[in-house]
């Protein structure tokens, strides 16, 4: 009888665990039977979700492109998860259909935190989906703000600022952090980004907090107002609370709690991979929520089952990181090189050469996603854009 995997979920995390799987599965002869459940029939690039806000790209493209024949898809809403019974109520349509699995991946991601203030769910416009992109496009367009607030000064918001910024000259661009613009990156990374928004015009207003969202304001913890025609809420994200009623040990965000493999550890028939995932990185830290998390985690959980099932040990090396990539807007950028455990190191890339790299990064991540070959088309541009940098360090050292 064929081993059921059931797949939930085609970001980044859940797309390379179920394309990892199907590779394994005609490899080895095994009888692995993978089944893709997706709420739509499309993969979204995630990170490029800030050119669509700024209407300069479109970021979809069709499953079918990355898909092994082999994959079986279904396209629904996944409503519950029974983690004794081993089975997923899915909608699709009007119906309800319920799958069973043998081994279960998890990776349903993240969605905006929009209820962590009051107002920003029913007024603020949020990038963690496409349909939140296209509807601040649309509403740029169509509203022509005088005023235009991102909140959130972490990457996402950085790059949501610059983007709309550069694209729409028109409206005043500000950005409202509650810490540092940057937080995470060093002080020479800093710098730059502080001088190109101070070039693109964007007014910074660090180590403010937003305590309530209006529709034509920001109402501080402080007490003061500020005009917001139109308000981009990037300050956190959340997880879907499926994990946590199926009986998965979660974090105090939902997070479920994953072994060195992405095994849950708490079921041990599931794998939970991407922003879902609480995983640890080599210093004990939880790893962050990111593109570049994701990708290695949905195939360590394909590696890890092909093993178990090979009777072989799975190998739980933690992941480490190589940088941070940031858009600010498509002539510019900050490549961040950081330490395994995320910490900033002291190189970094900045301009048009910064702009490329992460462009190419971005590039083969979707890359290694599509169809045969994709993996080796993927490598030789992060091999090109590697080299470059390599060759700028040494010119700059």
């Amino acid at each position: 009888m064929a081993h059921e995997l059931l797949v939930l979920g085609a970001g980044y995390a859940g797309l390379s665990a179920a394309r990892r799987a199907a590779h394994h599965a005609r490899r080895s002869g095994t009888g692995l039977r993978v089944t893709l459940v997706n709420a739509t029939d499309t993969f979204v690039e995630r990170v490029r979700l800030h050119e669509v806000a700024a209407g300069r790209g479109t970021a979809v493209h069709p499953l079918s492109d990355s898909l092994d024949p082999s994959v079986g898809l279904v396209v629904g809403r996944v409503e519950s998860v029974d983690a004794d019974a081993r089975t997923v109520d899915v909608r699709t349509g009007d119906r309800v259909r319920t799958l069973r699995y043998d081994t279960l991946v998890y990776a349903l991601g993240s969605a905006a935190a929009v209820d962590a203030v009051p107002g920003a769910a029913e007024h603020a416009a949020t990038l963690a989906g496409l349909d939140g992109a296209r509807t601040l496009a649309r509403r740029i367009a169509e509203e022509r703000p005088r005023t235009l607030t991102v909140v959130g000064g972490g990457l996402t918001g950085l790059e949501a600022a610059t983007e709309l910024a550069e694209a729409h000259p028109g409206p005043h661009v500000r950005l409202v952090t509650s810490g540092p613009v940057g937080a995470g990156l060093s002080p020479r990374g800093r710098a730059h980004v502080l001088r190109v928004l101070d070039r693109m015009g964007v007014a910074v207003r660090e180590h403010t907090r937003v305590a309530a969202v209006e529709a034509d304001h920001l109402k501080l913890e402080d007490g003061d107002l500020l005009e917001s025609d139109l308000t981009v809420w990037n300050a956190g994200f959340t997880v879907s609370p499926l994990a946590a009623d199926a009986g998965l040990t979660v974090d105090g965000d939902g997070r479920a709690l994953v072994d060195g493999t992405q095994r849950s550890l708490s079921h041990p028939d599931v794998y939970v991979v991407g922003d879902a995932a609480h995983a640890d990185a080599a210093d004990g830290s939880a790893l962050r929520m990111s593109c570049a998390m994701g990708l290695p985690m949905g195939t360590a959980a394909a590696d890890a089952l092909a093993a178990r099932l090979a009777g072989r040990e799975p190998d739980a090396t933690p992941f480490g990181y190589m940088n941070q990539c940031v858009s600010l807007g498509r002539r510019d950028g900050l490549i961040q090189f950081v330490r395994a455990d995320d910490s900033p190191g002291r190189s970094i890339l900045t301009g048009r050469l910064a702009a490329r790299y992460k462009e190419m990064i971005v590039a083969s991540a979707y890359g290694g996603l599509r169809g045969p070959g994709g993996q080796g088309q993927a490598a030789g541009y992060l091999w090109a854009v590697r080299a470059a940098a390599r060759r700028f360090l040494r010119r700059a050292a």
